[in-house]
């Protein structure tokens, strides 16, 4: 869901009950609004957050697993989905507006990659970050192997997608995941200051500012996502995922 209050425009994540799980008419409901967004003058920043005790913990994998249960195509499932998260990175990027995560808590799969290709993540003291998508089988998705590989280098970038560890705020911040920890009490009240600044600022700087770090980094990530998803839509068609998606539904060790 989306408003506009004063030049700040706030997208708000609204599936609280499944942690804000990303399903087809979510995340096109994303990409509507940060093209709406784009499109209106009056919209000096963008605010990015979720509702209940989740930011955005990735794609719906309970709505993947009955997709197949009900015998469909799990890389035709997949392949829509990872095509509308990746038009969602692409508007996030491209925008000449600043766009803020406000990191409510646990973020992610998918939900990383759209809060890294965000300009600013502030982070609540209880959010928690994971990277999720190869101890199901996956691979990264939506720019992460450019965005979050960036924040941290290659060497980090490989621990995470080997090991999986969940972070804490305090360790996402000393990694450079995000640029602020706060209160969980006062997160939005931090991010409303900061969004507050920046719509007083002058608009046409922040624009030309996002063009120009933006445009050495775009071309590489519509190569990287390309290649994302070709990756990742083979996965989705193995064994492994099927092992993986099973051990999550049934919340078991996935014996690979």
């Amino acid at each position: 869901m989306m408003r506009v209050d004063e030049g700040i425009a706030s997208i708000t994540f609204n599936r609280p009950q499944v942690l804000n799980a990303l399903d087809i008419p979510m995340i096109e409901e994303l990409v509507r609004n940060l093209q709406a967004c784009a499109e209106e003058p009056s919209v000096s920043v963008v605010l990015l957050t979720g509702t209940g005790r989740g930011f955005c913990v990735g794609g719906d994998m309970k709505a993947a697993w009955e997709h197949i249960q009900a015998g469909g195509d799990p890389q035709a499932f997949f392949r829509t989905l990872l095509d509308h998260i990746h038009r969602a990175v692409m508007e996030l990027r491209s925008m000449e507006r600043p766009v803020i995560a406000a990191i409510n808590g646990v973020v992610a799969g998918a939900g990383m990659s759209l809060a890294a290709a965000c300009d600013l993540r502030i982070a609540a003291e209880g959010a928690r970050f994971k990277q999720s998508f190869t101890s199901i089988g996956l691979v990264p998705l939506g720019g992460w192997t450019v965005t979050v590989a960036h924040f941290l280098g290659p060497s980090k970038a490989a621990e995470l997608m080997m090991m999986d560890p969940v972070l804490e705020a305090r360790q996402a911040l000393d990694l450079g995941l995000v640029s602020e920890v706060v209160a969980n009490g006062r997160l939005i009240e931090r991010v409303m200051e900061l969004t507050g600044q920046i719509a007083h600022r002058p608009k046409t700087a922040f624009a030309s500012a996002k063009v120009l770090t933006s445009a050495a980094l775009l071309p590489r990530l519509k190569e990287q996502m390309a290649l994302e998803r070709e990756r990742f839509i083979y996965q989705a068609g193995t064994p492994d995922f099927l092992e993986g998606l099973t051990a999550f539904i049934e919340k078991r060790e996935a014996n690979f």
